[in-house]
């Protein structure tokens, strides 16, 4: 399908001669010439919106003044709030999210017909690529068997959910799906998918160059920012609205300039330097802001590297985290495989645009920071949030506070000296526990390991690191040592190519001798898919109530993701999470004491196993080919014969089966009509939970899995699925039954309305503890409306659409916290619900709020983004209170999506009305 852009305005549409090729661009020197403002200083991630602004420019969505606005930023010193209309180029999705996306727009062929319109008016007018990587699980490990044990496993368990996925690749145009076993949608991005600039035909038939954009429905898109292309993450909701062709409304963004200089130094790794990265930028505060790398520090910054930073921002919260193109830049894109006729084009488009970083590039920033890499030490980061940076020389003596904060003990300066004088275990006023295991050897421990796992598409898409974890365990298995018996390690590289060069290096070999052995290639323990630990340590852990551990090479460890047995995890680089494992304890400080004994008694050191960057660099540049790149990449939409054999049905609109569990018909258009409403004001509405800081997507909606006494269980229970068949939340969300019961069901949350009680409790209308689930249904059935109450940066984490939509058909209309993260609020404004934030100093606990009140917010009905309204807050003794809140619809189309009843509404209305 050819693209359709703006006027082919003679002033900007310009022609570039490539190889003996000419191919049409947007040409930002000539917006300048044509006197529409002074771009030159522009940081690059904001000229290619600014293109994107030229190209779409129509004189309605998208005008001249939109683009002149580029050029007030910048005289501005980096300040701007206009709206403007953006269109990504195209759209990334993974599984768990992109199930109940399509689940989605199968609703929209059913809804569109009922209102009259035609069915094939729903389908994606941009690419999207959904890459299969959620659901493998690691059931089986530390043995040959267990990859192909985990695949069947997965496919055993999913076999609906692909199906479902096949339909779709059938019935909709511009829709790729990418097989399981493939590997992670980020990685599978960055070495493949991505072109740095794209190319297409518009609709007169001439091929156009423009910069690669994308959207994606998981937060770690942004990876793809250190190949330098703009892409973020959103919500399902969102994206969906964008792959019908509807722009993503945003404002002109603040641009926070991070100056790196200097070079890593030996012993250090990306996973160092991407953690300190995190740590100051939460300190600085960039949530909802870009974030561009500059400075001469980036001439010895790998690309694998750029992109583990990138990969990073939901985690200090940007938006993106951009790296300009330069030499590094074609450098990788020759060594993933990608066209020498693309990379010509990436150069040629890059430095005739002004998108090349130059040796003095120096734009305008809103904001800047600095960093030396030579300062870079190792570290880890929790034990639960990214930005809980730890130098690794303090891991051990920082974990006996996380121990006596889980315990409520407050240690004296006195007790934490001589607490450290000994093995941890038997001094003055020690927290820890011990626990014996039945039927082993050994005891666990508060700190003790038992998840080590090198996961995730932060670390396993750069070689650097995985080759340095291979070359730690050579020399660990070279000295004889070997996991401790109570660690679950494993191994899931984020593509094939991975596998590839270890087995090139033979490092492969060495990884399996520890443990380390090949279980899938998708996201396993950093999406909480880690898979149950051995009973007899999961009821040590419970029967001494441990502070069990885990230490994973990913990029989240929010309360309760990894595992319902462990309370503390650490973020660490793939040889760290070796040496972990080797160690099995967290009270080991593995940076200067010994971490392990020879069979012969004899101690080793971390020294004694880790590699030098030498070592790393010859073993990357003699197995990491270009060869390896294009020949895992040959057929990456083909599948192996399991997915080849999975069979659907081929129609326009789906058969939703009656009985499935994984996939059924959403609510959200039952009953819909051509107009939409107006917003009203919430009178009479109950609290259904008072939330915390840094309540994340996690919280509201876990992924991982759950057990038969929560909501979720029972409603399987009933339909006869067994416990071992249950899955995960993650993998049922094509399933609103599953997610609504799962929605706020998080182990570790914790609503202050209930004293001390972690998991998914609320007070019901009778004023008795309940789950959360059943308290809303209670209150729906009186007509009640809800509204929760939460703290600082509501919504943190992933680009979780559910954790909107749940909080949607619990019945909650309003969501009032002292401030949001980017995606989730944006999220519920496409679910119909709406964000509040506090003003004036108010808070949660300044307010006194028990959730006894009863909440009513008033002129709603002609609300304007961003107007502060009043809230009446009455409590049970009668007592009143009158506070402002800060309404956070944001933009006027914001505003059109509440009216309608969420995004999709607006969408499928206009739709159905052009048909």
């Amino acid at each position: 399908m050819p693209i359709t852009v703006g006027h082919d305005t003679a002033k900007t549409r310009k022609t570039l001669s490539v190889g003996g090729k000419s191919i049409a661009y947007y040409s930002i020197p000539a917006a300048e010439a044509a006197g529409l403002g002074d771009f030159s200083r522009l940081p690059v991630a904001l000229k290619v919106v600014l293109e994107n602004m030229l190209r779409f420019e129509d004189g309605k969505t998208v005008d001249l003044d939109d683009i002149r606005a580029f050029a007030d930023w910048a005289k501005n010193g980096g300040k701007g709030n206009r709206e403007l209309a953006y269109r990504p180029a195209r759209v990334l999705m993974q599984d768990f999210t992109g199930v109940p996306a399509v689940v989605d727009l199968a609703a929209m062929r059913d809804g569109i017909k009922a209102l009259g319109g035609d069915a094939q008016k729903i389908n994606p007018l941009n690419p999207v690529d959904l890459v299969i990587d959620h659901s493998v699980m690691i059931d089986e490990f530390g043995n040959p068997r267990a990859f192909q044990m985990n695949v069947d496993r997965e496919y055993e368990r999913n076999m609906e959910r692909y199906q479902f996925l096949k339909w779709g690749q059938k019935a909709f145009n511009n829709f790729r799906v990418v097989p399981p076993g493939t590997g992670i949608c980020h990685q599978v991005n960055l070495e493949y998918l991505a072109q740095t600039v794209w190319s297409d035909v518009d609709q007169h038939g001439e091929e156009v160059a423009y910069p690669d954009t994308l959207v994606g429905t998981d937060s770690h898109t942004t990876m793809v920012n250190g190949v330098a292309v703009l892409g973020w993450g959103v919500g399902g909701i969102e994206a969906e609205a964008a792959m019908l062709g509807q722009p993503i409304s945003m404002l002109i963004p603040e641009v926070v300039g991070f100056k790196l200089t200097g070079a890593m130094t030996e012993g250090t790794t990306a996973t160092d330097l991407v953690l300190r990265v995190t740590q100051l930028l939460r300190e600085k505060g960039v949530v909802g802001k870009f974030v561009e790398f500059y400075g001469d520090g980036l001439d010895h910054l790998p690309l694998a590297d750029r992109a583990t930073i990138g990969n990073m921002s939901p985690e200090f919260g940007a938006t993106c985290a951009f790296f300009p193109v330069d030499d590094e830049t074609l450098r990788y894109l020759r060594q993933t495989g990608r066209d020498e006729d693309r990379i010509a084009l990436v150069e040629a488009y890059a430095r005739e645009n002004g998108m090349w970083r130059t040796p003095d590039y120096d734009p305008v920033y809103t904001d800047t920071l600095e960093l030396d890499m030579g300062t870079i030490v190792p570290a880890i980061s929790g034990p639960k949030r990214p930005q809980d940076y730890t130098t690794l020389d303090k891991a051990a003596e920082s974990f006996y506070d996380v121990v006596s904060e889980f315990r409520g003990i407050d240690t004296t300066d006195e007790a934490r000296d001589m607490a450290s004088e000994g093995d941890g275990i038997t001094t003055y006023n020690d927290p820890r526990k011990t626990v014996e295991v039945e039927g082993e050897d050994y005891t666990l421990r508060d700190g003790s390991v038992v998840i080590a796992s090198i996961t995730s598409c932060t670390n396993t898409s750069n070689p650097y690191v995985m080759i340095g974890a291979g070359l730690v365990a050579r020399k660990a298995r070279d000295l004889g040592l070997d996991s401790k018996p109570w660690v679950k390690t494993s191994l899931a590289p984020g593509s094939q190519v991975v596998s590839h060069y270890l087995e090139a290096a033979g490092l492969q070999e060495d990884l399996d001798a520890i443990g380390f052995n090949l279980v899938g290639y998708g996201c396993t323990t950093c999406i909480g898919n880690s898979g149950p630990l051995q009973k007899e340590i999961s009821e040590a852990i419970a029967k001494g109530d441990l502070v069990a551990t885990s230490v994973l090479s990913g990029n989240r460890n929010f309360e309760g993701r990894i595992s319902p047995d462990v309370r503390a995890n650490y973020l660490a680089s793939p040889p760290l999470v070796v040496a972990y494992a080797l160690a099995g304890d967290m009270n080991i400080n593995i940076a200067e004491d010994p971490i392990a004994k020879t069979p012969d008694g004899k101690d080793v050191y971390l020294k004694d196993i880790w590699p030098t960057q030498k070592e790393i660099a010859e073993i990357v540049e003699r197995t990491v080919t270009r060869e390896a790149f294009r020949s895992k990449y040959a057929d990456v939409f083909k599948g192996d014969d399991k997915w080849q054999g999975v069979e659907t049905t081929d129609s326009e609109t789906y058969d939703w089966p009656a009985t499935s569990t994984y996939v059924q018909n959403p609510p959200y258009f039952r009953d819909m009509g051509m107009e939409p409403g107006t917003i009203e004001n919430i009178e009479g509405a109950r609290v259904l939970a008072v939330l915390g800081d840094m309540v994340t997507t996690d919280h509201i909606s876990p992924a991982g899995s759950f057990k038969e006494s929560t909501p979720a269980g029972k409603y399987l229970i009933e339909r006869q699925v067994q416990p071992r068949d249950f899955n995960s939340y993650g993998s049922r969300r094509g399933n609103h039954e599953i997610m609504m019961r799962g929605t706020f069901a998080n182990i570790r949350i914790r609503n202050e309305m209930l004293d001390g009680v972690e998991g998914g409790y609320t007070l019901g209308p009778d004023g008795e503890q309940t789950t959360i689930f059943d308290a809303a249904m209670a209150y729906q059935d009186q007509g009640t409306p809800l509204v929760i109450f939460g703290g600082e940066q509501y919504g943190a984490g992933s680009s979780r659409d559910w954790a909107a939509k749940g909080t949607n058909l619990l019945g909650v209309k309003a969501v009032i916290a002292e401030s949001f993260e980017r995606i989730h609020r944006s999220n519920l404004v496409g679910m119909g619900v709406i964000p509040f934030e506090f003003t004036g100093g108010d808070t949660r606990k300044t307010l006194g709020l028990t959730g006894q009140e009863t909440v009513a917010i008033k002129r709603l009905d002609n609300v304007t983004p961003q107007q502060e309204v009043p809230c009446t807050l009455n409590d049970a003794d009668g007592t009143e209170k009158t506070i402002t809140l800060k309404c956070r619809i944001d933009t006027a189309i914001e505003k059109e999506y509440v009216e309608h009843g969420g995004v999709l509404h607006y969408v499928l209305r206009d739709l159905a009305k052009s048909a």
